[in-house]
């Protein structure tokens, strides 16, 4: 932990003035209106998770209508998101940084019953200090990558502190829970697997939209390449640019994971020789790429997009989620790097649901060929919806309410 707490004083000046320039300064470091009565505390670090937090936190209130609960994330854009619920016995606010000085304050002011860690925010000085308040602190979705995984043993003293931090912890998948294991934590604390983001409603588009742009983008002839980053975009448009010398009526939706990087890669776009539209500009998407450089629209993407290549699979990012471009029955195409959801995308493969692409070759001739992809929508839904259900998220909200309940007592 010390060598932790001295990366955080040499990293203090960054963080502080990142914190100030995305606004909530205060809350960020504490601050913020002391709440009437004890609080669970639910920490979800942006849009993503706090989606995935949803299902969870309304099957504790059904269960327990007098819980009140704070969510905390790290942007303003995932605060507001959990404050427009309107839910009853929720209120939002942005999380402190993890000084030991800002968390004291915010703990005075909120005074929580326990915390609830969603994903892998498992911050350090957050967790020791809610242990010391002798609080549960509880990991659900959990979600534990092989990089990840050789961070911290690389470290083993803080592995065990944090390990040793954790009351409950429910993994998002079997590979995620076998690594937290090989980290220390013990049988007892495990609880069984849950992948939250499974348990969310799937969102429908706005269908005056979607009727709209339907024309500009057929879905026959529309890719998707979802939630990319840096290193995969040069590799998606090669391949794109390969692919309409054979299908020149090919249309691509290229939206990137970080909406900032939209500058860069509108200029790559053009560089390259595409017509280049773009979302944030308010175009209509009437060029061979439409730069989806916004957030909130991932649904109106994957309803419009045939086929969608998921980011963060062809660099070590471990793949982002199959679960929805497979719920808008859009065929599955990703890299080698599926780490986050190891379990879906081994189910995928084997049963031909996906296809597997390594480098601009690969996947222009994928693009090129509609017949390699018509019929992976259907063989996705057949793997993906019998992942999927309530009785395990029930079940998991129970154990959490009597971890709560017990430390209570």
């Amino acid at each position: 932990m010390l060598f932790y707490r001295l990366l955080l004083c040499f990293l203090a000046p960054a963080l502080l003035i990142r914190a100030a320039r995305a606004g909530g300064l205060s809350q960020r470091l504490g601050g913020g209106d002391r709440e009437p009565a004890p609080t669970v505390w639910l920490h979800a670090a942006s849009n993503g998770e706090a989606m995935a937090a949803r299902p969870l936190i309304e099957a504790m209130l059904a269960k327990a209508p007098d819980l009140t609960i704070t969510v905390t994330c790290n942007t303003t854009t995932g605060r507001d998101l959990v404050a427009g619920w309107g839910l009853p016995g929720v209120a939002a606010r942005l999380a402190p940084l993890d000084f030991r000085w800002a968390l004291r304050r915010f703990m005075a002011n909120l005074r929580p019953q326990a915390l609830i860690v969603i994903e892998n925010e498992l911050w350090p000085n957050r967790l020791t200090m809610m242990q010391a308040a002798g609080k549960p602190v509880i990991v659900a979705s959990a979600r534990m990558s092989q990089r990840s995984a050789r961070g911290w043993a690389r470290r083993p003293a803080m592995a065990e502190r944090i390990m040793s931090a954790i009351t409950l912890l429910s993994a998002q998948d079997t590979a995620s829970q076998r690594r937290f294991a090989q980290l220390g934590l013990t049988p007892d604390r495990i609880a069984p697997v849950v992948n939250l983001k499974l348990t969310q409603d799937i969102p429908a588009p706005p269908a005056d939209t979607l009727a709209r742009l339907r024309p500009l983008l057929p879905r026959a002839a529309t890719v998707l390449a979802a939630s990319t980053h840096e290193g995969e975009d040069e590799i998606i448009l090669s391949a794109f640019v390969r692919a309409r010398h054979d299908r020149p009526e090919l249309r691509l939706i290229l939206a990137p994971r970080h909406p900032r990087r939209g500058d860069d890669l509108a200029t790559m776009i053009t560089e390259g020789g595409l017509g280049c539209s773009r979302q944030s500009a308010g175009q209509m998407p009437d060029q061979p790429v439409h730069l989806a450089d916004t957030m909130g629209e991932m649904p109106l993407w994957y309803a419009l997009a045939g086929v969608t290549f998921v980011g963060g699979s062809l660099v070590p990012r471990g793949g982002h989620t199959p679960f929805e471009p497979a719920a808008y029955d859009s065929a599955i195409v990703h890299g080698p790097h599926l780490d986050n959801f190891a379990d879906a995308y081994a189910a995928l493969q084997q049963a031909g649901a996906s296809l597997l692409v390594r480098d601009a070759v690969d996947l222009a001739d994928i693009l090129r060929d509609p017949a390699r992809t018509d019929p992976l929508p259907d063989r996705a839904r057949a793997v993906i919806d019998p992942m999927r259900g309530t009785e395990a998220l029930g079940d998991l909200a129970d154990r959490i309410l009597n971890v709560i309940h017990s430390a209570d007592n």
